[in-house]
């Protein structure tokens, strides 16, 4: 659940009877998005980040983050593997899909920009994939819920 996400009038046609909702399946759209730019761009692998803005307890402001994907796995887990200094990491978990919504939300912007598609180079996929609801804390460990 967020605030100020999901339906939104921003971005439409001007008039009060239309609004944007969010994609009944976001992550089959993100598939769906994925083969149509793999053929015709003719690039594979590819992943694709359907993202969103919302805001966060305790911060102001709204962020991007992933609400469906495709060809990307949503979360790298670093616990066990080593820092610079040979010190393993105990907690680190990396939000990658949430990661790359915000940075692509820096390029497309949230008014007038007109850009709704973002491409991010550099990202390794290594075949793996999942959901976007894999971001979600269970809610036996949410501490929200």
């Amino acid at each position: 659940m967020s605030a100020n996400a999901g339906i939104d009038f921003s971005n439409t046609d001007g008039s009060d009877d239309r609004a944007l909702l969010l994609p009944l399946d976001p992550d089959a759209s993100a598939a769906d998005l994925r083969r149509g730019f793999e053929e015709r761009f003719g690039v594979a692998p590819l992943g694709v980040v359907i993202a969103d803005t919302h805001g966060r307890a305790f911060r102001r402001g709204n962020v991007g983050v992933a609400i469906g994907l495709a060809g990307i796995v949503p979360i790298l887990d670093q616990r066990g593997s080593h820092d610079l200094f040979g010190r393993e990491l105990l907690a680190t978990v990396v939000p990658l899909a949430d990661q790359l919504a915000a940075a692509a939300g820096l390029v497309s912007g949230e008014a007038a920009e007109g850009r709704p598609v973002v491409v991010v180079r550099g990202i390794e996929l290594d075949g793996r994939e999942g959901r976007a609801i894999d971001l979600l804390w269970p809610p036996s460990e949410d501490l929200f819920a």
